[in-house]
């Protein structure tokens, strides 16, 4: 199977904390940057995958996050710019970003790839039918405990990602491994 494209959460889960940065305050952790470029390098359009609910309470701006990710290499900046009281489409754990990204490129989102660090990326990729890759940095330890305790309840107790890597490097090599 070929992989149409990758979507990655940013907080948590290429760099900053299980806390939002914003542009300017947030740095990639390490060997991230050599990622995301083997990706590219592979053909896999990359897709930033984010909430952003900052900007909705004037406190960042959303052209300072597309440049800021664009500057990381993403194709796209799939942004939910909305407070979770707002009850958007795009939020995740909903899937409007994926739906959007599969119209606007037509993608297949069986061969697309979620990485995140929380359960609601997790979530996202499963309704979509992506393939869901759990990362431990950011929130992701406490997000893979909670799962492993049995903790999550309903819909979220249903979602088992195909893997839970350490960090991000990780999971890219899995990509590789399995696709190329």
């Amino acid at each position: 199977m070929v992989i149409h494209a990758v979507f990655v959460d940013r907080d948590g889960t290429i760099g900053g904390s299980d806390k939002v940065e914003y542009p300017g305050e947030f740095a990639l952790f390490p060997s991230v940057e050599a990622s995301l470029e083997k990706l590219k390098q592979a053909g896999v359009k990359l897709f930033s995958f984010t909430n952003q609910p900052g900007i909705s309470k004037g406190e960042a701006a959303r052209e300072d996050f597309i440049r800021e990710l664009e500057g990381f290499g993403f194709d796209e900046v799939c942004l939910c710019p909305h407070h979770p009281d707002e009850g958007c489409r795009c939020r995740k754990p909903g899937t409007g970003m994926l739906m959007q990204a599969r119209e606007d490129y037509q993608l297949d989102l069986a061969k697309c790839v979620v990485i995140g660090d929380r359960w609601t990326d997790m979530v996202a990729a499963d309704i979509a039918g992506c393939i869901s890759i759990l990362v431990k940095t950011g929130a992701g330890a406490e997000a893979y405990k909670k799962f492993q305790n049995n903790t999550y309840t309903g819909r979220w107790a249903e979602v088992d990602p195909e893997l839970v890597a350490n960090n991000f490097e990780q999971a890219v090599d899995w990509i590789f491994e399995r696709y190329f």
